[in-house]
């Protein structure tokens, strides 16, 4: 009985072990520098999107990125990501930045961008004003 308890044990710690070494290793989250907090964006004027690109890994060199519009509001998880109308789609991943036009969007004070390559990451809240 003691043995099969001890099998057991052992098939739990090799399963988590396994688990563990089969996650990918560089997960990349590059951090957005713009927006910032409290930055206001007219609709229809134009934007630079920026991102910090010193600390993507080498497997990750390649990507090509997609930027979402959304908002965030306090007290939620829900990014409300418009999927349908990407701010930019196909660019390296590595340029650490894009310009984009703000489109016509609901006036909010509470807006985000959200930067995807193998990870996603997303802006502090920002206005988009008329």
């Amino acid at each position: 009985m003691f043995s099969n308890k001890l099998v057991a044990a052992f098939a739990v710690v090799a399963a988590v072990v396994t688990a563990a070494s089969a996650a990918p290793a560089d997960v990349s989250r590059p951090a957005i520098l713009t927006p910032k907090a409290g930055d206001v964006w007219p609709v229809g004027s134009n934007q630079t999107i920026s991102w910090d690109t010193s600390a993507i890994p080498a497997n990750s060199r390649n990507q090509t990125g997609l930027i979402l519009l959304g908002f965030l509001e306090d007290g939620s998880d829900n990014e409300h990501l418009d999927t349908q109308n990407p701010l930019a789609v196909g660019f390296p991943i590595l340029a650490g930045s894009i310009n984009i036009s703000v489109p016509v969007v609901t006036l909010r004070d509470d807006y985000i961008v959200v930067l995807f390559g193998d990870s996603g990451n997303f802006s502090p809240k920002f206005t988009i004003a008329a």
